[in-house]
């Protein structure tokens, strides 16, 4: 692991991860979600709903275990590259999304919108593979034959125990954060922004990593959690602090790094990293022992900060300080998960 010691303009280096297109885009979220209004809150199952990685579900009052859903759209981006790294990626990135809650995937589904049958097939070999890879079975779906775009869709389905959900809106001032990354990997050679860890590993590794974050989940070790998605790791840092209405302040020279020359820090902050979690925790003592748990199956990880009641993330070098995002005035998403009092952590 490499730690990014070399000398970095922090101001410059906040304005790139805030106006990177990764984080962007996050912010049409809560113009759809206003305008749902209380929609997931229809019915008596809903325990999370939007803002979540996935939405817990319970399925009656006497049962310990809740039903998980999301899903996931596949940036346009990268399907017009790779169609065959996109459909891989449309199971990777829900098989994470399921793992950040602290669960595990049972079933997918898939909306594949293409008139082309040359990037439908690769669509679908890209899925094929990321089924066998991670022994997740995708189930069904539909097929828009006729559209003008091209574009796919992955929705999952999962469990969890109740008492070991993670939710991504529990830090509070004081908890220490943590950032866990695979460096066992390469970047995507056909997209630059993409940490490949899983492609090259066997099915059994790959289980073994994201089974960390049920072990963490059961252990009841942190108070909030996500896989690190498109807006790069400091980015699900800011959806975390602004869904848990606090900010932090974080030494990025401490996020664990592949050492390669050729991959430069700004780079690395931005890239979806495959296999890769930002995570608080109450205690430097229960830190650890998430730290120990990554660090059994060959995940890097590291505290690199701490939670306070700002609302800003702020990243430091220890001697000079830069806001990268101050909610009190921006937004990512701007959701902040409704949970029901019972099952904070």
């Amino acid at each position: 692991m490499a730690s990014a010691k070399e000398d970095v303009d922090l101001e410059s280096l906040a304005e790139e991860i805030r106006n990177f297109e990764g984080v962007k885009r996050k912010g049409a979220i809560s113009d759809l979600v206003k305008r749902l209004g209380a929609s997931d809150k229809v019915g008596n199952r809903t325990i999370a709903g939007f803002g979540e990685d996935a939405a817990v579900l319970k399925i009656d009052d006497d049962n310990d275990t809740y039903i998980l859903l999301a899903l996931d759209g596949i940036w346009g981006k990268l399907l017009s590259v790779d169609p065959w790294w996109a459909g891989y990626c449309a199971v990777l990135v829900n098989v994470n999304d399921i793992a950040a809650m602290g669960g595990t995937p049972l079933a997918m589904v898939n909306l594949t919108s293409t008139r082309r049958k040359d990037v439908c097939l690769e669509l679908g070999r890209g899925m094929e593979d990321g089924v066998n890879k991670f022994g997740v079975p995708m189930v069904g779906g539909h097929l828009h034959p006729d559209t003008v775009y091209d574009a796919l869709d992955v929705a999952i389905i999962g469990t969890v125990k109740r008492d070991s959900v993670i939710y991504s809106s529990g830090a509070k001032p004081g908890d220490k954060v943590i950032v866990a990354i695979d460096l066992d990997g390469r970047v995507s050679p056909s997209y630059n922004l993409a940490w490949d860890t899983t492609t090259r590993k066997s099915t059994a590794e790959v289980r073994k990593r994201l089974e960390t974050m049920v072990k963490i989940g059961e252990k009841q070790l942190v108070t909030a959690g996500k896989d690190i998605s498109n807006p790069g790791t400091v980015g699900t840092l800011g959806m975390l602090l602004e869904s848990s209405s606090v900010g932090a302040v974080i030494e990025p020279a401490q996020i664990p790094r592949p050492n390669m020359k050729d991959l430069s820090f700004a780079q690395w902050l931005k890239m979806y990293p495959g296999t890769g979690f930002v995570l608080t925790v109450k205690s430097e003592a229960e830190g650890a022992e998430c730290i120990r748990i990554f660090r059994d199956v060959g995940i890097a990880a590291s505290i690199i900060g701490e939670v306070d009641s700002s609302k800003k993330l702020r990243i430091t070098s220890g001697k000079e300080t830069a806001t990268v995002f101050d909610f009190k005035k921006e937004k990512i998403t701007g959701i902040v998960p409704s949970i029901m009092p019972c099952t904070m952590p």
